[in-house]
């Protein structure tokens, strides 16, 4: 039984609820506290982690572009070399057997097989028109100080060097003078090493030979990007890339709308000489421009130089052939009489008959001399010929155009 006084010490229902409440709110307090705690970590852990995930992101984007400035030079279609760079030595490979450490400072070590040279030149020799049309597209004549000669040579600036003597001539392949080669003073010579060659003479007088290798190259691009080569070596490696950037974007421009004709008119070239007509093969750099100008070029080989072909087999390979090519060297204005005069069986083509010859005079243009760096201009030059629609109206061909 109750008595008074236990139910005077007892504590009201009322204030036993309120203790309970306040005990839940101060767990719930802390459950929350713990909640935010937990919430405030993840997210702080996450944005330290964005944080070090964009600064790795900004130094792999630094390092591509540290790479990308290193390796200015490396090619994209020419396969004749190839370059690796370090922080002190450049390595360029040309072919299998040439191998070349470009420094900027005598005392760097090189591997082992590789020939030290200390760049930029100040003075080279060029053998052939190829090498000479680098060193154009560059404005680098004054590094220039020796030729093998100046036929079928048109550019001004370098017939006033070779006649007041900046320039000197070295004599033809085979049969150098090698006193011209040592009063040309060069650092290096760019040679043709499968020409006739003749290099023992000048290899002699211990001048570093380098060789270009731009006229091997079958494709277009390949052949023009060998203005990176020699950028390398004469310090001009930026604007060596900005020149091939301008030739690649506006060759490739073309040749994508080329590629999207319905009709692909076929084409041959060459002509008969002793007897025999010598017509490129079907991987040639110049079939290559053919069919990148919306043609297809009669030969399909894997052929990649020249072929001596009997008349009657050129004859049944392009009888019938829409467009026929044609590039020398005639003293006058080559027409078609001349042509059936020069082989009276020539009037038998159909390219002939509906005069449909395309021609280039090398004696009126300076093909060999500078268009190794222009194959968009020889691809515009066909593309007006097969497809006039895919250029401007007026456009107004550079080498190659209809022979009246």
């Amino acid at each position: 039984m109750l008595t008074a006084c236990s139910l005077r010490s007892a504590p009201p229902l009322c204030t036993a609820k309120n203790s309970q409440r306040s005990t839940l709110n101060t767990q719930l307090f802390c459950i929350m506290k713990t909640v935010f705690s937990l919430v405030t970590i993840i997210l702080l852990t996450a944005c330290s982690l964005n944080s070090q995930h964009s600064t790795l992101n900004s130094q792999h984007s630094t390092l591509n572009t540290q790479l990308s400035t290193l390796n200015i030079s490396t090619p994209k279609y020419a396969t004749g070399f190839s370059v690796r760079d370090s922080a002190e030595v450049r390595l360029v490979d040309v072919g299998q057997y040439d191998h070349f450490a470009l420094v900027h400072h005598e005392n760097v070590e090189v591997p082992a097989g590789y020939t030290k040279v200390k760049v930029p030149i100040q003075r080279t020799i060029c053998m052939t028109a190829l090498q000479l049309s680098n060193f154009t597209a560059l404005d680098a004549h004054d590094v220039v100080k020796g030729l093998t000669g100046t036929k079928n040579l048109f550019n001004e600036d370098i017939l006033a060097r070779v006649k007041d003597g900046r320039i000197v001539k070295i004599g033809m392949e085979g049969n150098f003078d090698t006193e011209m080669v040592l009063a040309a003073n060069p650092n290096v010579i760019f040679i043709s090493p499968f020409k006739r060659g003749g290099y023992e003479p000048i290899k002699e007088t211990g001048i570093t030979l380098v060789p270009h290798l731009g006229y091997k190259e079958l494709d277009p691009l390949g052949q023009a990007e060998w203005v990176k080569f020699v950028g390398m070596f004469i310090g001009k490696e930026r604007e060596a890339d900005e020149v091939f950037a301008g030739i690649e974007q506006r060759y490739n421009e073309l040749k994508a709308k080329a590629a999207d004709v319905e009709h692909r008119p076929k084409v041959f070239s060459g002509e008969m000489h002793y007897g025999n007509w010598h017509a490129v093969g079907g991987r040639n750099y110049l079939a290559q421009i053919f069919r990148d100008a919306g043609a297809e070029y009669v030969i399909s080989d894997e052929e990649t130089a020249g072929e001596d072909l009997e008349f009657e087999k050129m004859y049944a390979l392009a009888a019938q052939a829409d467009y026929w090519r044609i590039l020398n060297s005639y003293p006058g204005d080559f027409d078609y009489e001349v042509l059936k005069a020069s082989e009276p069986r020539n009037e038998l083509f159909k390219a002939y008959k509906e005069r449909k010859v395309i021609y280039c005079n090398m004696k009126q243009q300076p093909y060999y001399e500078i268009s190794p760096v222009q194959p968009d201009v020889l691809l515009k030059d066909f593309v007006a010929v097969f497809h006039p629609e895919l250029v401007e109206p007026d456009y107004e061909p550079t080498y190659y155009r209809l022979l009246k």
